[in-house]
């Protein structure tokens, strides 16, 4: 079956706030063809299957921020702070809103909060290996700097051989 949402568009729509991925109700009820109030009214009826570390409601200082980084606000009057959903609370999400729509686009979701633990675990695993190289010919350097050193103070004769060698080419 299509999805009915693409994973590049869901991916946009995911932000960080107090260091978990989230996204923004209003960002859920479009791609699940609801609307913001339909959806929290779900949420509200079934409180116990959305615990803090599912969704949170954002601070005032929160929304600001998440406000000026659209540069406009596209809230339209909203009375209360928007609630955001970490991956858990998006797939407690798809049980309470019980359509097919709402089945094809959590897993749109899944597979896009998949896909970015996918891309920062590979950017952590890239960081430790450029350190490893780092140190590693770091290393290289200070050895191949010693060896030049070691190369240059066999090319120094002292000048007590050098009157040396000169004395023997002289006999030759």
């Amino acid at each position: 079956m299509k999805e009915a949402v693409s994973v590049e568009v869901v991916a946009t729509k995911i932000f960080v706030i107090r260091g978990k991925k989230v996204m923004l109700d209003k960002d859920l009820a479009g791609l699940y063809g609801v609307r913001v109030k339909r959806l929290n009214e779900q949420v509200k009826r079934n409180a116990k299957r959305f615990p803090e570390d599912f969704m949170f409601q954002l601070t005032k200082e929160e929304a600001d921020l998440l406000r000026s980084q659209f540069a406009t606000s596209s809230w339209g009057g909203r009375r209360y702070f928007p609630c955001v959903f970490t991956q858990e609370g998006v797939a407690m999400l798809s049980s309470v809103l019980n359509s097919d729509r709402a089945v094809q686009v959590n897993i749109a979701i899944m597979r896009a909060f998949v896909r970015l633990r996918q891309i920062l675990s590979t950017h952590k695993e890239l960081a430790v290996k450029l350190g490893f190289l780092e140190k590693k010919y770091s290393e290289h350097d200070e050895k191949i700097g010693e060896i030049f050193e070691a190369i240059r103070r066999l090319m120094q004769i002292p000048e007590e051989s050098k009157r040396v060698v000169k004395g023997f080419k002289a006999k030759n």
